[in-house]
């Protein structure tokens, strides 16, 4: 069964540095876009990042550019969100889910949603 699995969350002070891991499981990401999303608690959850299956395109929420970076490897089955500058705001569970191809800015059009991992960053 294809899944994918988030992994790197965890506390920082504001200012710092995560990397957070999607790696996938009963299928190749080569296919496939890759989106990271975020839900704050009372929030609805929205779209941090996106690079496309041939990782040529990236997307970036206006609220991270500038401090997030996306990434893949496809020889590890694994794509990055390297997170810098982490602010309080950032705290939220970060998904991960895939796509067809190329990205998409609806969270509707992504399958095989991780179970999350938690951010918080505070001091």
């Amino acid at each position: 069964q294809p899944q994918l699995v988030e992994s790197g969350g965890g506390w920082v002070q504001p200012g710092g540095t995560l990397r957070l891991s999607c790696a996938a499981s009963g299928f190749t990401l080569h296919n496939y876009a890759i989106g990271w999303f975020r839900q704050a608690p009372g929030k609805e959850r929205e779209g941090v990042s996106c690079i496309s299956f041939t990782g040529g395109t990236t997307t970036y929420a206006d609220s991270v550019v500038g401090r997030f970076t996306i990434s893949r490897d496809n020889a590890k089955n694994t794509v990055y969100l390297q997170m810098n500058r982490l602010k309080p705001e950032d705290t939220a569970v970060y998904y991960c889910a895939r796509k067809n191809y190329l990205c998409s800015r609806y969270d509707g059009d992504f399958g095989s949603w991780g179970q999350g991992t938690q951010v918080t960053v505070s001091s």
